[in-house]
Formats: C-alpha cells, structure tokens, sequence
C-alpha cells in the first residue's frame, strides 16, 4: 500500500505549512501530514520551510500549535531543517505525548538523524536523498526519500532490496503518481493529498 503524505499540507490549495493546509490535508484523506520544522532566533520552533532570520511570518505555527492540532488525528512526518529544530523536535514529540507509531522524521542532514536515532530510537528515520541519490546511505534508517526526477525503477529497486521503505517527493501528477504506485513504493509526497488518495484508490479499484 502506498501512503498519501500531504507535502507541507494541501499546500496546492492552501498556504504550505499553515494550520489551514494541514487541516485540509487531514479532510483530503492523507496518511501523514509532512511538515518543516525551523527554530526561530528566539528558540521557539517554528514550522516555515524557510529560515527565520526576524519575527516569524504572520500565519507561521509554532511547533507546539502544529502537534496539537495534529497529533492522534493523521500520521506526522517531520523535517528537521537544522540540528536544533531537530533537538527541539525530539523534545515536543515527547512533551505532546506524540505516539512513536504514528511519526516519521525526515531530514537531508545524515549526522542529524544519526543523533536523533541514538536520542529516540524507537522512531522511524528517513533519510532524504538530494543530486547524489545513493539508498545505501540510508541503510541505518527506516527509509528513504528520493526527488521525483531521481526515482528510477533501479534506484527504487536498490533501495527495496537493503531493507528501506521508498518515498518519493514530490508528485503532483496524476501519471507519475500511478507509475510510483506500480512501483510499489511506501510513500509519495504531494501537494495534492485529495487528488493522490483518488487516484490510489482508482488503481485499487
């Protein structure tokens, strides 16, 4: 079975990694709801894809607001930017009493995870792979997540055959999505959750 996760939310139809996108994304039907976790400069973690240098954006969650509009409702699939919203996140999964089942943590920074895994190792890790997609980076993971343009059959393959769970982002086309799913890869992120969950549930048809 392929996941539906809502990259930052339904972010086609709403403002990525607001409230409003991650709501619709749980009407939509997603199986996690994909998010990017920043700490501001005043250490309060944040969810903004982008750093934050000042105040942060009006319409810009905490990420305290985020878990508790989210958790016990959808699965969570966290990225941490850098290595304090990654410490800070450890912390708020565990202080929101976020069950380890239903997280995922994501991140392109390997050395991150590494800590993250020793810290909370009962939670699932998913290494995000950039330009140089090799999977048997991620062999000390759960998963991995490559870029569409890099998910080839062989890759996918290569990745399947070590162990890893396969993601791929992020896939807003009917077609890519069907041929992903043919694939068998675990997960696909999408800005469009309700419109990824029809068509999985077309092929299952």
């Amino acid at each position: 079975m392929t996941l539906v996760m809502a990259h930052r939310g339904a972010a086609w139809d709403a403002p990525e990694n607001t409230l409003a996108a991650f709501e619709l994304a749980v009407a939509q039907g997603a199986d996690y709801v994909e998010f990017d976790v920043r700490a501001a400069p005043d250490g309060t973690l944040v969810v903004s894809h982008e750093p934050v240098s000042g105040e942060p954006p009006p319409g810009t969650p905490t990420l305290d607001a985020t878990l508790e509009t989210l958790r016990g409702r959808v699965g969570l699939a966290a990225e941490a930017k850098e290595g304090a919203a990654m410490n800070g996140l450890l912390a708020a999964l565990k202080a929101h009493g976020v069950a380890a089942e239903y997280v995922l943590v994501l991140s392109f920074r390997i050395r991150d995870l590494w800590h993250a895994q020793r810290t909370r190792p009962d939670l699932r890790y998913v290494l995000n792979l950039g330009r140089r997609p090799d999977p048997t980076a991620a062999t000390r993971f759960w998963g991995v997540g490559f870029e569409d343009r890099t998910a080839t059959p062989g890759r996918l393959a290569l990745a399947t055959s070590l162990g890893l769970a396969t993601t791929v982002f992020t896939v807003n086309e009917p077609a890519r999505m069907r041929e992903l799913a043919s694939l068998g890869v675990d997960g696909i992120f999408s800005d469009r959750p309700g419109l990824l969950r029809d068509v999985l549930e077309t092929l299952a048809a």
